[in-house]
């Protein structure tokens, strides 16, 4: 398998370049990153960040549904 399959085949599968798919995904990744770590503190301090988590949790799943619901159906879905 090529090298560069390798770095586009995914990303092309749901219609994004790979600077793209690198943007959404890291964009996605830090959304959860900072999304736990203020799970981890509500859980410490349970008066804090009372519904981040869940409310991250529910953006994400919406966007992320989205964007597979475009992909599926061939739209763009570059933003």
């Amino acid at each position: 398998m090529k090298l560069t399959r390798l770095f586009s085949e995914h990303p092309s599968s749901v219609g994004e370049s790979y600077c793209g798919h690198l943007l959404q995904a890291g964009s996605f990744g830090l959304r959860m990153v900072f999304a736990g770590l203020a799970c981890v503190l509500h859980g410490l301090l349970p008066f804090l960040f009372v519904s981040t988590g869940s409310a991250a949790i529910k953006a994400l799943n919406e966007e992320l549904s989205s964007r597979r619901a475009k992909a599926l159906r061939g739209e763009a879905v570059i933003r």
